[in-house]
């Protein structure tokens, strides 16, 4: 085969594409909130936090059902699961709400995680010489899956009898999407021999350096250094603005006065989402993983103050730059992983990382779930949540240049193999 690899990273990319449905979830919110939690927006949110911090554990298992049987196998059956949830999740009712946190969130996110970090993991190893490149291009496909499915799922909602009547059915049709997609792609997932792209990388200096001095760090090892907590409370700091947007894109836009175009929203902040995790990728393959963080934790705590000054059109304008930035942040920390633990743990490794993920949208959940409902008459009142978010994103900050600080040490005595930059 001339080009052994674009046949799974092709379905990796298509897999991710189709994961994208889980974040365009302020296309659901408003509706589930009413028709299935009486108005309150903090419970319907907290579906959503449940299936990204399931994400986290699935990853986790995923990643190492992964090192032990194959990339294959584990994506197919996290299809099952994702499906499932899905499918389960369409015989919700008022009166046994909590089942939706069960099936949406609990299993359709360990579903999820048992593709995501695989996949991510599997495209690595074909493109070891361009990392940020191929993460970025992998996770962007799961960005843009909100642009995809956004019109779709408008689409099957209001023929299923509109707001607050036709998610529940949607969920049924979108579980049937899972489990064509997983399945198939699966097929075509395998990771490729030892030693591929030697030649490739041996021409990258920088690449070939990182290659030579990096140890592959088991987990356990991995749970032992200062630098895998570092980037754990940064990833869950840094991502709080974003999701609190994603989440709530669509009713900000609505309460905001643009009731017509609100939509708009959603499809702002998954085009961001997605050309950010593209974007950030390429530029942290130049800039350095830590150096391009820095910028995005930056840009994070800036404009997540500009919510409430935000008017008319300027919100999506807003909406768009919040999702760019947190793209990025998604983009970025799956090669940072792997550049400072190792490709060959890297799944169940970033796994781990992505607790600070989960931990970050249960938060981040409540804490903009509990202001949307304080602001049912006064989006304005909102505002202190993303206040919080950008003192968070400046606190990540921070312990980036600490990890910086702590990096350069080691660089410098010669004792570990980690991204100088």
């Amino acid at each position: 085969m001339k080009n052994p690899r674009i046949y799974p990273v092709g379905a990796a990319i298509l897999i991710q594409l189709t994961l994208g449905i889980a974040y365009i979830w302020s296309v659901f919110q408003t509706g589930i909130a009413v028709s299935i939690f009486g108005g309150d927006n903090a419970a319907a949110g907290l579906t959503f936090s449940l299936l990204l911090a399931m994400l986290t554990l699935g990853s986790v298992i995923g990643g190492k059902l992964a090192v032990r049987y194959n990339t294959r196998i584990v994506v197919f059956i996290g299809g099952i699961i994702l499906s499932a949830g899905f499918f389960l999740a369409s015989f919700v009712t008022p009166g046994n709400g909590w089942l939706l946190w069960v099936t949406y969130g609990v299993m359709g996110g360990v579903g999820m995680g048992f593709t995501y970090s695989t996949t991510i993991a599997c495209a690595q190893k074909w493109f070891p010489h361009k990392k940020g490149l191929i993460s970025g291009v992998i996770v962007a496909s799961l960005g843009f899956g909100g642009v995809v499915f956004t019109p779709l799922v408008e689409s099957l909602i209001s023929t299923f009898g509109g707001e607050g009547a036709g998610e529940l059915n949607t969920f049924m049709i979108l579980s049937a999407v899972f489990l064509t997609v997983c399945s198939i792609g699966s097929i075509f997932l395998k990771n490729p021999p030892d030693g591929y792209m030697a030649d490739k990388l041996s021409s990258n200096t920088a690449a070939a350096a990182a290659a030579q001095e990096a140890k592959n760090y088991t987990t356990t090892e991995m749970l032992k250094t200062p630098q895998f907590y570092l980037v754990l409370i940064t990833l869950m700091l840094a991502c709080m603005g974003g999701l609190m947007m994603i989440g709530f894109a669509k009713p900000i836009a609505f309460a905001k006065g643009m009731t017509e175009t609100a939509t708009i929203g959603v499809i702002a902040i998954s085009v961001s989402n997605s050309f950010g995790r593209l974007f950030w990728g390429i530029v942290s393959d130049k800039l350095g993983r830590i150096n391009t963080v820095l910028v995005l934790l930056s840009g994070t705590a800036i404009f997540a103050l500009f919510v409430n000054l935000a008017t008319g059109y300027w919100i999506f304008v807003l909406i768009a730059l919040i999702g760019l930035f947190y793209g990025g942040i998604l983009s970025t920390f799956p090669s940072l992983t792997s550049d400072l633990f190792g490709a060959k743990h890297m799944a169940s490794n970033y796994g781990f990382v992505l607790l600070g993920f989960g931990m970050g949208a249960i938060i981040s959940s409540q804490i903009a779930g509990y202001y949307k409902n304080v602001a049912a008459t006064d989006i304005n009142l909102m505002y202190p949540a993303f206040i919080i978010a950008s003192c968070c994103a400046a606190s990540g900050l921070l312990l980036m240049l600490t990890l910086k600080k702590l990096v350069n040490t080691k660089n410098a005595k010669g004792d570990g193999s980690f991204d100088n930059k």
